[in-house]
């Protein structure tokens, strides 16, 4: 069974954190080119994309800003969120086997809305930062 965080309005505050780990695999960005129809080669042919300049296949940006969705939808505030809106700054190239930490911080909380702004970040090896950005959730009430 899926374990899926159950915040409140109430529980949430600013400054509140959370994050996970996820390691890209090559199965991942296939069915990802899969979905979305983006076959561009720098996502699907090594050679290609080492021709042009990168390590690698290179990891498609909306694949790793995805996973805000989990972020927001599983973790922070988890159950009771409907994403509103999320800004995107792609920073840095990810490949396949790259470790890639997911995470999110509270900044701001409106109980008069119920909405809250969340700080994004995809950080890499430890140190990269891949993705950077803001989301906007509504938290339900049930």
């Amino acid at each position: 069974m899926i374990e899926i965080d159950n915040l409140s309005l109430e529980e949430i505050h600013v400054g509140q954190e959370s994050e996970f780990k996820v390691i890209i695999s090559k199965s991942m960005i296939e069915k990802f080119a899969e979905l979305s129809g983006d076959y561009n080669p720098l996502h699907t042919n090594e050679s290609y994309s080492k021709e042009v300049g990168f390590q690698g296949i290179v990891c498609h940006g909306m694949l790793l800003a995805s996973l805000f969705s989990r972020l927001v939808g599983m973790y922070l505030p988890g159950k009771k969120a409907l994403y509103l809106s999320q800004s995107l700054k792609f920073l840095s190239p990810c490949y396949i086997n790259d470790e890639i930490m997911i995470k999110g911080k509270i900044l701001k909380k409106s109980i008069s809305s119920r909405i809250i702004t969340l700080e994004t970040k995809i950080i890499k090896n430890n140190d990269t930062n891949v993705v950077i950005g803001e989301a906007k959730v509504l938290v339900k009430e049930k």
